[in-house]
């Protein structure tokens, strides 16, 4: 019996009118994901694999770990070969009123199991899974950056150059669609926050995006560092950050390989100086 419970649902293909009919029926055995009140507030978001379109999402149902949402959903103009090669992909949250929602699990369902000839109703039910990174040898990948630090105009300047070897999702077996978030940090207080573009689908982004940081007046750099998120962007939820990195003295640095590239920058100003660093959980 799975731990994170599951989703029972129900597709019908016409193939005539090329519509794909699809109900969330219920969910059963959901985490508890509210620890005072004992229960979870579910919703399902619903989308056909590989392209990611199609998004869909059913009603939040309060207070509820066995939810029956009996909710149909019509995707028009899906051919016969597209249902051959499509997968439903049904991701199981708990909604949060104060911050992001948060992902109980997923599953995924291909469409190939479906009769397109003979428009059957196809009932299954599926264990959730949880979402993680699919883990590998090489960890979490790398990101290239570089950095410059100009004293007399009290700027700090970073390049966001590019990621590599980046993992893939678990579950789906795509590729993310990976942006960085930049903190700079003063005193341990992120003070300011940059983030570069979204790069669809692909475990190696190059993104070429430079960020300019005003550094106070006076200061020598020790109490100052940069905190850097690649995470996996998600239009409806809480964007999963893929791994961290953070550059600084000391301390503040999350490897020596971080804390040898600060003392480089602030050795030689004016210069740019760049650097691959591991990225951590």
């Amino acid at each position: 019996q799975s731990t994170w419970g599951t989703l029972t649902f129900a597709a019908n293909y016409d193939n005539q009118k090329q519509v794909l009919l699809v109900t969330v029926m219920k969910c059963d055995n959901l985490p508890i994901h509210d620890s005072q009140l004992g229960t979870t507030d579910p919703y399902v978001k619903l989308q056909l694999l590989p392209e990611k379109r199609h998004r869909v999402k059913t009603r939040v149902l309060r207070k509820t770990n066995n939810p029956q949402f009996e909710e149909t959903f019509t995707f028009f103009g899906i051919n016969s070969s597209q249902v051959k090669t499509c997968s439903l992909h049904f991701v199981v949250f708990s909604f949060d009123r104060f911050s992001r929602d948060d992902i109980i699990g997923e599953c995924i369902w291909p469409l190939g199991n479906l009769d397109v000839v003979n428009n059957d109703d196809v009932t299954d039910t599926l264990d959730i899974q949880p979402r993680k990174f699919k883990s590998k040898e090489s960890g979490r990948g790398e990101i290239l950056v570089s950095l410059c630090h100009q004293p007399a105009a009290n700027r700090l300047t970073l390049v966001v150059l590019k990621a590599r070897n980046l993992p893939k999702l678990d579950v789906t077996e795509l590729a993310g669609d990976p942006y960085v978030k930049v903190y700079f940090v003063f005193n341990g207080q992120r003070i300011n926050k940059k983030k570069s573009h979204v790069k669809k689908r692909t475990l190696n982004p190059v993104y070429n995006e430079s960020f300019a940081f005003e550094v106070p007046p006076s200061e020598n750099m020790s109490n100052i560092s940069i905190e850097m998120q690649v995470l996996d962007w998600d239009r409806v939820t809480k964007n999963e950050v893929i791994g961290r990195v953070q550059l600084g003295l000391g301390d503040c640095a999350s490897s020596t390989t971080a804390s040898k590239h600060w003392s480089e920058i602030m050795n030689n100003p004016r210069k740019q100086v760049a650097e691959w660093h591991k990225l951590h959980a």
